[in-house]
C-alpha cells in the first residue's frame, strides 16, 4: 500500500539513547523494524514489514545520497551517512544512519541492516545545506540528469576538501 504523505515542517528529534534498527531484503523491503522505527516514523509494525523502506523518505534528501548508499552497499561495504526521514504524519526526523550488508554463510548479500541514531545538531546544519545544493542541481538537470548533477556537487566538495567522503561524513 503507497501512502500520500506531505511534508508538514514539524520536527521531531531523536533521544540520546535511542537507536533506529531495521533490516531489509535485497531490494529494499522492510522485514524487520524495532519499536523506535515504528515509533518515529509513526506507521504500525504491519505498514511497514514487506514494504519498501523508502516509505519514509522525505523529499528534501537528493536522490544521488540514496544512489551512493545503494552502490556501496551493494558491494558488499558498509556505509554512514545523514538521512531526513519522514514520517506518516508528515514530520520529519534527522539520522545519523550505518548500513551494513547482511551475508550469509557463502558471502552472499542476503539484505540489509541499518542503524539509526540521534545525529549532532551542527552535522545537520552543514548537511542540510549540502543536501539543499544537491537537491536544487538535481531539480535543475531534470529527471533524467538528475544524479548525475547531484552527484558532481558532492564530487566537487570532497575535491575541494581532499578528503573522502567517509572523512567528510566522520568529521562532522
Amino acid at each position: 500500500m503507497k501512502y500520500k504523505v506531505a511534508p508538514n515542517g514539524k520536527e521531531k528529534v531523536m533521544r540520546e539513547n535511542d537507536f533506529i534498527v531495521s533490516k531489509t531484503d535485497t531490494k529494499g523491503i522492510v522485514t524487520y523494524g524495532n519499536r523506535i522505527f515504528i515509533e518515529f516514523s509513526g506507521y504500525d509494525e504491519n505498514e511497514l514489514i514487506g514494504t519498501q523502506h523508502n516509505i519514509i523518505r522525505h523529499p528534501d534528501m537528493p536522490r544521488a545520497v540514496f544512489k551512493l548508499l545503494w552502490d556501496t552497499i551493494a558491494q558488499g561495504k558498509e556505509i554512514s551517512a545523514y538521512v531526513k526521514n519522514m514520517a506518516k504524519d508528515g514530520s520529519f526526523y534527522w539520522v545519523f544512519a550505518n548500513v551494513t550488508p547482511d551475508f550469509d554463510e557463502r558471502g552472499n548479500i542476503t539484505g540489509y541492516f541499518s542503524v539509526r541514531r540521534k545525529p549532532k545538531p551542527e552535522a545537520v546544519k552543514v548537511v542540510s545545506g549540502l543536501y539543499q545544493a544537491m537537491l536544487e542541481a538535481e531539480q535543475r538537470a531534470g529527471a533524467r540528469d538528475a544524479i548525475a548533477a547531484s552527484t558532481k556537487i558532492l564530487v566537487n566538495l570532497l575535491a575541494e576538501k581532499s578528503i573522502s567522503y567517509d572523512e567528510l561524513i566522520f568529521s562532522l
